[in-house]
C-alpha cells in the first residue's frame, strides 16, 4: 500500500515516515505498481480499438491515463534529467538545473518525442488488436519500474538528501534476482495470453532487451552524474518503457 501512495495518485492511507524497511519494501513492489498501472491503462487502450476508434486514440488516451495515475511523476524524471544532460555542464551544474522547477528546452523535447514514440508503438501494435497493444503497455510499465528496483541495489547516491536518496541502496540483492524473475514469468504470461507461445518468447525476449537498455542507461547516467537521483529513475522509467514498445512494435510480425 506504502508503494501505491508514494508511486501514485490512488488514495491511500499516507505514509507517516519513510525508513530504510519501508523503503526496500516500496522498491520490491515498484514493479507491481506499474503491473496495476500499466493493466487499467491498457483496459482503457482495448476498450477504445474494440470501439471501434482506433490505433491512436486508444494510445493517447492509454498514456493520458498512466500520466494522470502516476502524477506524471517519471515523465517529469524524464524532463528534468534531459535538462541537466542537455546543459552539458559538469555533474555538480547539471544536479543544479534537475533540481529546477521549471522546464527547459531539452526536457520539452525529451517529453515530446517520449510520448510520440509511445504512441507511435502502441498505435502500430494496436493494428494486430487491442489485446496486444493493451497487453504490452502492462508489460512494459512493469518493466520500466523493475529496472529501477534493480538499479536501487546501487548505493551511488548523486544527493545526500531528496525523494531519490531515500531508496538508493534499499533492494538487497535478493530481492533484485526475485523481482528479475517475476518481471519476466509476468512478461511470458502476458504474452503468451495474448498470442500463445510465440507472444510469450517476444515479450520475454523484449523484456530482456529493454531491461538492457535500461541498465546501461541507468550506468551511464551514474557515470555522468556521480549517482542516482529520483529524476535519474524516472528517465529510467520512461527509457525502458519506450524501448520495450519499441521492440515489441518491431517484432509484432512474429507473433
Amino acid at each position: 500500500m506504502a508503494a501505491l501512495g508514494l508511486f501514485t495518485v490512488i488514495p491511500v492511507p499516507p505514509v507517516a515516515e519513510i525508513d530504510r524497511g519501508l523503503a526496500g519494501r516500496a522498491m520490491a513492489a515498484f514493479p507491481w505498481v506499474g503491473l496495476l498501472v500499466g493493466a487499467l491503462a491498457g483496459a482503457v487502450l482495448w476498450g477504445v480499438v474494440a470501439l471501434g476508434a482506433g490505433g491512436w486514440l486508444g494510445a493517447a488516451l492509454a498514456l493520458a491515463v498512466v500520466a494522470l495515475l502516476t502524477g506524471a511523476l517519471h515523465l517529469d524524471g524524464l524532463a528534468d534529467t534531459a535538462d541537466g544532460l542537455g546543459s552539458r555542464k559538469p555533474a555538480a551544474e547539471a544536479l543544479v538545473i534537475m533540481r529546477r522547477s521549471d522546464i527547459g528546452p531539452m526536457g520539452v523535447v525529451a517529453l515530446a518525442l517520449a510520448l510520440l514514440i509511445d504512441g507511435a508503438a502502441l498505435a502500430s501494435l494496436a493494428e494486430r488488436g487491442g489485446l496486444l497493444a493493451a497487453g504490452a503497455l502492462t508489460v512494459a510499465a512493469m518493466v520500466g519500474r523493475g529496472v529501477v528496483t534493480l538499479a536501487t541495489v546501487s548505493r551511488a547516491s548523486a544527493r545526500q538528501h531528496g525523494f531519490g536518496a531515500l531508496f538508493i541502496g534499499a533492494t538487497s540483492r535478493a530481492t533484485a534476482v526475485l523481482t528479475g524473475v517475476a518481471v519476466v514469468g509476468v512478461a511470458a504470461g502476458v504474452g503468451a495470453l495474448a498470442f500463445g507461445l510465440s507472444g510469450a518468447a517476444v515479450f520475454v525476449g523484449a523484456t530482456v532487451a529493454a531491461g538492457g537498455v535500461g541498465f546501461l542507461w541507468a550506468r551511464h547516467l551514474r557515470r555522468r552524474l556521480g549517482g542516482m537521483t529520483g529524476d535519474v529513475f524516472g528517465s529510467i522509467v520512461e527509457v525502458t518503457l519506450a524501448a520495450f514498445l519499441i521492440l515489441v512494435a518491431l517484432l509484432n510480425r512474429a507473433v
